[in-house]
């Protein structure tokens, strides 16, 4: 999905989540907790993504990158070439690290995992809420998980 978001990336617009009765903007920013959220809004396609949340860091790429088309090819043989974690991954490394610090429905909320997941329209928005709050305890520690790593190539 990030080839899909880095291609079609609108911050500005405000959309209605399918379904509901909720209006929001596509780009929601928590400035005070260093994150984002950004509407995506696919749940036809194979892996839904309704929410994709990112550090203000990744949102100041997004700015510089987006409308760029790239081909999933090149980024795999990108990642590849560098030893990085392949894409297919992430998700699966994400998930094990956040339900360290939230509950499963929450992690399956902001992961999109519909199909484990039956929510009404009140739930729905009750998730957003708890996903906004939880994310930046995944945040934190993937920083700590990041000075961890750093001590460890220094001793």
């Amino acid at each position: 999905h990030a080839i899909y978001i880095i291609e079609s990336f609108n911050p500005n617009e405000i959309i209605e989540i399918n379904g509901l009765d909720v209006e929001t903007h596509r780009l929601v920013c928590f400035e005070d907790k260093s994150f984002c959220r950004y509407y995506v809004g696919l749940r036809e396609s194979v892996k839904p993504c309704e929410w994709a949340y990112f550090s203000l860091d990744t949102l100041r790429l997004l700015k510089e990158y987006s409308g760029i088309s790239i081909s999933r090819r090149a980024l795999t043989k990108y990642v590849k070439r560098r030893s990085l974690l392949l894409p297919k991954y992430v998700r699966k490394i994400s998930w094990r690290l956040m339900i360290k610090v939230m509950s499963r429905e929450v992690a399956r909320f902001i992961q999109s995992r519909f199909g484990e997941l039956k929510i009404s329209e009140a739930r729905y928005e009750d998730l957003l809420g708890e996903a906004d709050e939880y994310y930046l305890r995944y945040i934190k520690l993937l920083a700590q998980l990041e000075e961890e790593k750093s001590l460890n190539r220094l001793s």
